[in-house]
């Protein structure tokens, strides 16, 4: 006989609470605690779930049977951190149509290991026309259109494959609970039993989760906390480019990204992201900067964009689109306070053309050179860029890996770079002239003196 339970929790962070409130008190949210009835099923459990774990010693466990996978995807193998760890979770989210499942029906595909691919929103027909979209060598992929838990656990019973797939997490139902699809208890206990899954098995498993409105993936703040790796496929619909970022990843570094580029035939790799986020223009426009920036290991230039004019209404505009907001407005304080210049009075737009979000701080020096750059409506040299920090005292500072900055500079033909006074440089005989300033008013007589 089902055991009838009654709790309230927060659809938002999963928190219980043994009556109804109108604001959580874990998240803060309002309007987010809702009343739950679970009944809990006694339901004879999978042999695949069968515990085998015995007490080891550290020094005697061996882990030469858990070599990551490899995949044919380079930028999601930095992402993860070389390659799928054996007996992992992982939680891809992003917006509708950004390309999760073009993604993971790439990787399905063309891995060469055997992949159980199971759908609860496409029927096998509709999945089968876009993986001839993508590609016509298709290796050994299952393909299972199923909403229960049970019966997707008898199916990796007896296919017993290498990598699963559940596209989406939201749609999966387990019997044990009669919540309906998709609420909070429903989300919590699938994802517990993958989990138990993957563990046991040493399967990984790539699950697809929806994000909310607000940009988080919908469920309980709970599953983050569950699941191995957390990645983000972020990208403006009106842009061909995505980007995969790291949020969580307990076998790798969470400062890597994976860009791509989504073409008719699915995503494909971007080899060189500096020539995607700037432009190959030849005459010099004001209020347009180069900018180094380091993304985990790799280095990218960027085009800063900014627009200054008089404002129209009473309170000036502050409007960034990729630079931090707030950074934003204490750099216009500095360019107020320390140089002089009356920004207050003037609304300001910035742009990072792309659509590309960036928080490195050693943006400052590009962003504060368009910003004045657009106010005095003289152009900068296309052939400089610019990597440094700035202070509050208006002060240029080091930044984290300017050689390797330099070097991306270099690589793609700039004629000169402005850094900080006290960087350390590996770089004798380099091609591109280094520029170096200790304060930022220095820089803008260097940069604008010819054109006074």
């Amino acid at each position: 006989m089902a055991t009838i339970k009654k709790n309230f929790s927060c659809n938002n962070c999963g928190a219980k609470y043994p009556k109804w409130m109108g604001q959580c008190i874990q998240c803060g949210e309002w309007n987010t605690i809702e009343e739950e009835i679970i009944k809990s099923k006694k339901i004879p459990e999978q042999k695949i779930l069968e515990n085998n774990s015995k007490v080891q010693e550290i020094k005697d466990i061996s882990t030469q049977k858990n070599e990551r996978i490899k995949i044919y995807d380079n930028e999601l193998n930095r992402v993860l951190g070389g390659g799928l760890v054996p007996g992992s979770l992982i939680l891809i989210s992003g917006e509708p149509g950004i390309g999760k499942s073009t993604l993971i029906l790439q990787i399905s595909i063309s891995i060469n290991k055997k992949v159980l691919y199971v759908s609860g929103e496409e029927s096998q027909q509709q999945i089968k026309i876009r993986a001839d979209r993508i590609s016509n060598d298709q290796t050994e992929c299952y393909i299972l259109t199923e909403t229960n838990l049970e019966l997707i656990l008898k199916s990796i019973e007896n296919i017993l494959p290498e990598i699963i797939v559940i596209d989406s997490i939201q749609t999966i139902q387990t019997d044990n609970i009669d919540n309906s699809q998709g609420s909070t208890p429903q989300i919590k206990e699938c994802t517990s039993t993958l989990i138990k899954v993957a563990k046991q098995t040493g399967i990984p498993i790539i699950i697809i989760g929806h994000i909310t409105k607000d940009g988080n993936i919908a469920g309980p703040k709970v599953l983050e906390h569950m699941v191995d790796v957390v990645l983000n496929f972020e990208g403006d619909k009106n842009h061909q480019y995505r980007i995969l970022r790291s949020k969580k990843n307990r076998f790798g570094s969470t400062s890597e990204i994976g860009i791509y580029e989504m073409f008719d035939k699915g995503l494909q790799i971007v080899k060189n992201p500096s020539e995607l986020f700037t432009s190959n223009r030849d005459e010099a426009l004001s209020g347009n900067s180069i900018g180094v920036t380091i993304d985990g290991n790799r280095s990218i230039m960027v085009e800063i964009q900014a627009l200054v004019s008089s404002a129209v209404y009473g309170t000036p505009q502050r409007i960034s689109n990729g630079f931090n907001s707030k950074r934003l407005n204490m750099l216009l304080a500095i360019l107020e306070k320390k140089l002089g210049f009356k920004i207050g009075i003037k609304d300001v737009f910035i742009n990072i053309t792309g659509g590309i979000k960036i928080e490195d701080p050693a943006l400052d020096l590009a962003v504060v050179s368009s910003i004045l750059s657009s106010n005095t409506n003289l152009s900068i040299d296309s052939k400089v860029c610019f990597c440094a920090e700035i202070g509050l005292s208006g002060e240029l500072r080091n930044v984290s890996n300017i050689n390797l900055r330099i070097s991306e500079a270099e690589r793609l033909g700039y004629e000169k770079i402005i850094i900080s006074k006290g960087s350390k440089l590996n770089y004798i005989n380099s091609k591109i002239q280094i520029l170096k300033f200790s304060k930022l008013n220095d820089v803008v007589k260097e940069v604008f003196r010819e054109q006074d």
